[in-house]
């Protein structure tokens, strides 16, 4: 998770309105479950989620149906398959190259940049490109909940989904959703794309 990628200036602000807490929280979970195959605890908490009759609920409903039925070691496979491969995965979960074709270029570098305007610094420890998608996941439910400071505002975090997340994160997620390799991510896909395609419309309509 992010908390292992990234380095926070500030615990989160505890008065955060129930409706941003779910997005963080969701924009949390899918950092997690995309930068590391799930350990037995992540894999029932997925299997014990529900959701409502909305496109997102569905999405997250059929999630945990298939969670249900997967073995640890076979979604670990998987997860190699998919973002580790031999020499590379069948997917490349990083802005730049949905962005450019290329890795490590501008859309990194501008990153990088505001990553530091906003107190992100990422841990020594870590060596994955920070426009990964499940960083970049993880960067908006913190912005949201105030890992950084303050808790961002609106105009903040529609600046940020904009420029780093909303021009590839969907196109992304659909690859997920339509892999080859993907059985327990092809869930995982639908909800990122759904959801994706929630907070666009959000911003899209939201002041700022």
């Amino acid at each position: 998770m992010m908390g292992d990628d990234l380095e926070m200036n500030a615990a989160p602000d505890r008065q955060i309105p129930e409706e941003d807490r779910l997005r963080a929280d969701l924009y949390n979970f899918l950092g997690l479950i995309l930068s590391a195959p799930p350990d037995d605890g992540l894999l029932a908490q997925t299997a014990a989620l529900s959701g409502d009759d909305s496109d997102l609920g569905r999405a997250i409903v059929q999630l945990a149906d298939v969670a249900k039925r997967s073995g640890r070691k076979k979604v670990e496979s998987e997860f190699g398959r998919l973002f580790i491969g031999l020499g590379r995965g069948e997917v490349l979960p990083y802005a730049s190259y949905y962005l450019t074709g290329f890795l490590n270029e501008k859309p990194l570098a501008s990153l990088r940049r505001d990553m530091t305007a906003r107190g992100m610094v990422r841990s020594e420890t870590v060596f994955e490109p920070e426009d990964g998608i499940a960083s970049l996941m993880e960067m908006m439910g913190a912005m949201i909940v105030g890992r950084f400071g303050a808790p961002a505002n609106v105009s903040t975090q529609k600046d940020f989904f904009n420029k780093h997340v909303g021009p590839w994160a969907g196109h992304f997620f659909a690859d997920l959703e339509g892999a080859k390799n993907a059985v327990f991510y092809a869930p995982v896909g639908t909800v990122g794309r759904v959801f994706m395609d929630i907070e666009a419309e959000a911003f899209r309509m939201g002041a700022g």
